[in-house]
């Protein structure tokens, strides 16, 4: 089936041919949907880009949330010179061209060169280490794109540099906003009756991702047979067009998450086997074995954690032997943990604990520290009670004394409930009989993620 063949005579070759995630590509700020938080009136990119004086930045989000977009926005809105590259394609040399190249356009036009650099975690330390002092003088404008912590994979120097902004999945109406605007304006799509009956399945589909999501309703228009009059979206044909998609793995970060989360998902179900497969997947397509080895690291304390803390010290050094040894022979190491962390009883009260606290942090952002458990390094701040009556619990009984840690709003709070899962069992019955009569550490309806 042509999916243009109503309209190709009206079509130029390069719209026909040209994705629909790219023809919807917004080039202005007021066409960018999402990201208020770094991008709303009064923020600091907000007012480095409409005064034209944006610095160094790197963009952390995953795969389609806009990061190129924004790129490219930025350097239309400032008027600079935008070069593109990929850290997956290029090397040193091509990185110093264009730094020369820059270089020269400034002196002789007076205007800022942008470098785009697309998954920038994967330039070693001799490629990002190029750019330190064109950056730091000014000749380009770096903004990096990264679905990496840039922490981890961006040398400190360059981080330095840079102004981190983290991009976050787009919300199921951030998606509905995408799609609606593309079957209005899209020179294709508007030409044609298009109904979507299960947003929901478009929304949970598309997992944030605004290129799966518009990806997908292209790949839905053409199950559809020629001569179709109205196309009607079930979700039954959103989860065909997904599965045609998710057979074409791309390593350089459209679908690769899909896999991922097939990988991640194994392991937190305890299926060794289906994990390995999901992990064979992508190594055999090319993934970076640092990814997974990343990815398996996290899963260790969210899915594991004191079920069975030895799960996270063999993610750890399976991470750092991946980042000496690399492949063929990582995948011996990755296949190890995986097994293990796949086999191990789980637990998610970490996160539950964390999350919990954060939210009451939030809600109480300055409750004092109890004068008890304060520091009293000089004569005036014991005289005002600091470090008064707090006991020493090495002084006591099994090194332990029922003593009040919490501010007294949250006297008592529970934030981490052991599960009786592995280890963490051993951890509740302990917990239990210190706090007797103060805490309940474990109950029939402890939350879950």
């Amino acid at each position: 089936m042509d999916l243009f063949s109503d309209h190709k005579n009206n079509l130029s070759e390069a719209q026909r041919f040209t994705p629909l995630a790219e023809r919807c590509r917004p080039r202005t700020l007021a066409d960018f949907v999402g990201h208020e938080e770094i991008l709303g009136e009064g923020t600091i990119l907000r007012k480095e880009i409409e005064n034209s004086q944006v610095r160094s930045m790197i963009l952390w989000g995953p795969a389609g949330v806009g990061k190129t977009t924004l790129a490219g926005i930025i350097a239309r809105q400032v008027n600079a010179e935008f070069r593109g590259i990929s850290a997956i394609a290029a090397g040193v040399k091509e990185v110093r061209k264009i730094i020369d190249e820059a270089a020269r356009f400034r002196k002789y036009s007076g205007r800022n060169t942008i470098i785009f650099i697309d998954e920038i975690h994967r330039f070693n330390k001799a490629q990002q280490d190029a750019l330190l002092q064109a950056v730091e003088e000014g000749t380009v404008i770096l903004v990096g794109a990264t679905t990496e912590n840039p922490s981890f994979e961006v040398i400190s120097p360059l981080l330095s540099r840079s102004h981190v902004y983290q991009m976050k999945s787009l919300s199921g109406d951030k998606i509905r906003r995408i799609v609606e605007r593309a079957l209005h304006n899209d020179i294709i799509l508007k030409q044609k009756s298009i109904q979507i009956a299960d947003w929901d399945a478009l929304q949970q589909l598309a997992d944030g991702d605004a290129r799966r999501a518009l990806n997908m309703l292209e790949k839905a228009l053409e199950l559809f047979p020629e001569g179709t009059e109205t196309y009607m979206l079930t979700r039954e044909v959103f989860q065909k067009a997904a599965i045609r998609k998710i057979l074409s793995y791309d390593k350089t970060g459209d679908f690769h998450y899909d896999l991922a989360s097939a990988f991640i998902k194994s392991l937190r179900g305890s299926d060794p086997d289906a994990a390995v497969y999901w992990m064979a997947r992508m190594l055999e397509a090319g993934e970076d074995p640092k990814f997974i080895a990343r990815r398996m690291l996290i899963l260790a304390s969210e899915d594991i954690g004191n079920a069975d803390p030895r799960a996270l010290l063999m993610a750890t050094q399976a991470f750092t032997a991946v980042t000496y040894i690399g492949m063929p022979e990582a995948k011996i190491i990755l296949s190890q943990v995986a097994t293990y962390l796949a086999a191990a009883p789980k637990s998610n009260s970490a996160i539950i604990a964390i999350n919990e606290a954060i939210s009451d942090v939030r809600e109480y952002p300055e409750l004092p520290v109890p004068p008890h458990l304060r520091n009293a390094p000089t004569r005036l701040m014991a005289d005002l009670g600091y470090g008064k009556d707090y006991r020493y619990a090495h002084q006591f009984e099994d090194h332990f004394i029922k003593e009040k840690y919490l501010p007294s709003e949250l006297e008592n709070r529970i934030y981490y409930q052991p599960s009786d899962q592995g280890e963490e069992g051993a951890i509740r019955t302990r917990l239990e009989k210190l706090w007797e009569g103060v805490k309940k550490y474990y109950s029939s309806n402890k939350k879950t993620k």
